[in-house]
């Protein structure tokens, strides 16, 4: 069945039938292939079924659609193309009849490690360590080096992983680039990457591949081999692996017909991350149709120069995978640091607030202490407002903490900027700010969530009249315009002006110009509930002069 399957990203792992002539690829929910992600668009591409072809078409959406590291338009899928929407990297498979090759029940049941005889009592051994030169052979032996190796020199082997594993920070992208490269050199069957659980400081396995896309071959390994791999950090060849002594305890290694097997350790700057092995199933005697070959002549499929070449990949891939897990390790960190900067920003916010509420309560108490009405108005005034904070600040919070899908309807923008422009008046009249609103006279409904636009509208509006309290002849004007493809909604103020080098941080979490009056989340807020409309927030300004905020918002 063919299928898209999610290599990377938030969904990893997950497998998506392509079952209908059509399937659609989205944010939005009725999308056949639902993605919830701020980068995907609501109707990102679809995916056709055209014969016995399938084409994917981007539906012009934000940020495009990508294969094989290039953006496209309409292009017909190939077997093992990699295809990016928003955060996600999906393989697209023609016939996929074995589960992902980095699920992880499937590679718990598809690699075996199995205990045998003592390796150092073993009669057949094949050994390299990390410090054997890669030099003392420039080239593979082309007597016998198998038919698909490429005869390249251990450097070139060398610059070419190196230039593999510096692409990504995927690990399991990653592994898939280093098992396609030894599969581009060796004549294996098999290969397996196995790397070190940091809880259990067992040997796991992460990635496996089959030359033959349909084989369901069950890997079995030594565990002898391990350990030896493991301690010593050597890598171990074994040729004819089921005459060798180290195999004879598990009668399944003789059935699944393994030949030669390769198993080198993953060595980097810190110690040994987990292993690499491969292995086939024939041997070069068994495959010879040379006449002149004796029947006791024994040639082989590996040799000491493959095994060379895979201590020398192992390396390689090692140093990438501690790289990856000390850029995660340090992407967590800032995570947390985020965490405790916004516990600690909405603790000053919430106590500011408190505050004001004590301070109200102790006006509302004083004037029933002397049954006077004048502190009990003022102090109830003064809850209210700081109910309205408390509020507002929930709400705001509610809207960052997750990705929404807006709830969109047929909407006449008139009445719900009219709606906000009269509970932004009582804080106008206060701060002595004119408020001037021309509504259009003709304008098309547009298709938005129209609570959240509402409440977009207002935190500008409000930014607008803090900007311009207490100066001469202060004014805010909205206004609403309509171009061929979109509505723009203008929030325009004469106030202070935001500064040049402060344009790029106002749309930041918890930044604020306002001092202990603002919470820094009312314009991220605003651009948040816009770009989920698939608009955005534009802003010019000038000190001293004013600010003008447009809101974008596409047709749909």
């Amino acid at each position: 069945m063919p299928a898209l399957v999610v290599v990377s990203g938030p969904n990893l792992g997950t497998r998506y039938a392509l079952t209908g002539s059509i399937l659609r690829i989205g944010r939005d929910s009725r999308c056949e292939i639902h993605l919830d992600d701020s980068e995907t668009s609501r109707k990102h591409a679809e995916v056709e079924r055209v014969g016995d072809s399938y084409v994917i078409t981007d539906l012009k959406s934000s940020n495009g659609t990508v294969v094989n590291g290039q953006s496209i338009e309409t292009r017909t899928l190939l077997d093992g193309d990699r295809v990016q929407i928003g955060k996600q990297v999906f393989v697209f498979r023609l016939r996929e009849t074995i589960p992902s090759s980095t699920d992880k029940d499937y590679l718990q049941r598809s690699v075996s490690i199995v205990p045998d005889d003592d390796l150092e009592n073993s009669q057949i051994i094949s050994r390299a360590d990390l410090s054997d030169p890669v030099g003392d052979t420039e080239f593979f032996d082309p007597q016998i080096a198998n038919p698909l190796s490429v005869n390249k020199s251990l450097w070139e082997i060398m610059y070419r992983t190196s230039l593999a594993v510096s692409r990504t920070l995927d690990i399991n992208q990653l592994l898939e680039q280093i098992v396609d490269l030894i599969f581009q050199w060796v004549q294996c069957d098999h290969a397996c990457v196995m790397l070190t659980d940091p809880a259990s400081n067992e040997l796991k396995p992460v990635y496996r591949k089959n030359r033959k896309p349909q084989s369901n071959h069950q890997i079995t390994i030594s565990k002898t081999i391990l350990d030896f791999v493991l301690k010593n950090e050597e890598g171990v060849l074994t040729s004819n692996a089921k005459d060798d002594r180290r195999w004879n305890s598990s009668a399944s290694i003789e059935a699944s017909g393994v030949c030669e097997a390769i198993c080198v350790p993953m060595k980097g700057r810190y110690g040994v991350v987990g292993v690499l092995y491969i292995d086939t199933m024939v041997n070069a005697t068994e495959q010879s149709k040379t006449p002149s070959a004796s029947s006791h002549a024994q040639l082989h499929v590996f040799n000491e120069e493959h095994l060379k070449m895979m201590v020398t990949i192992g390396h390689q891939a090692a140093l990438a995978i501690e790289d990856t897990h000390f850029y995660q390790t340090t992407i967590q960190a800032e995570k947390l640091a985020a965490v405790g900067q916004t516990i600690a920003n909405l603790s000053h916010h919430v106590k500011n607030i408190l505050q004001g509420l004590k301070g109200g309560g102790y006006m509302v108490h004083e004037g029933l202490k002397r049954n006077d009405l004048e502190p009990i108005r003022a102090g109830w005034d003064i809850c209210e407002k700081t109910h309205n904070r408390i509020e507002s600040l929930v709400l705001d919070m509610l809207t960052m903490s997750k990705e929404r899908e807006p709830k969109r309807e047929s909407t006449n923008l008139v009445p719900l900027i009219q709606d906000a422009l009269a509970i932004a008046q009582a804080p106008a009249r206060d701060a002595n700010v004119q408020l001037d609103w021309n509504p259009p006279t003709v304008l098309h409904n547009a298709l938005v969530d129209p609570e959240g636009i509402h409440r977009a509208v207002l935190n500008l509006i409000l930014n607008a009249i803090d900007a311009t309290g207490g100066r001469p002849d202060a004014k805010v004007s909205i206004e609403v315009l309509q171009t061929p493809d979109a509505t723009l909604i203008k929030i325009e103020d004469n106030g202070i002006g935001i500064p040049k080098s402060q344009l790029q941080a106002i749309f930041s979490l918890f930044e604020s110009t306002k001092g202990n009056r603002g919470t820094g989340l009312g314009l991220p807020v605003s651009q948040k509930i816009i770009r989920e409309h698939g608009g955005d927030i534009s802003v010019t300004s000038l000190v001293d002069h004013g600010t003008t905020f447009t809101i974008r918002l596409p047709f749909e």
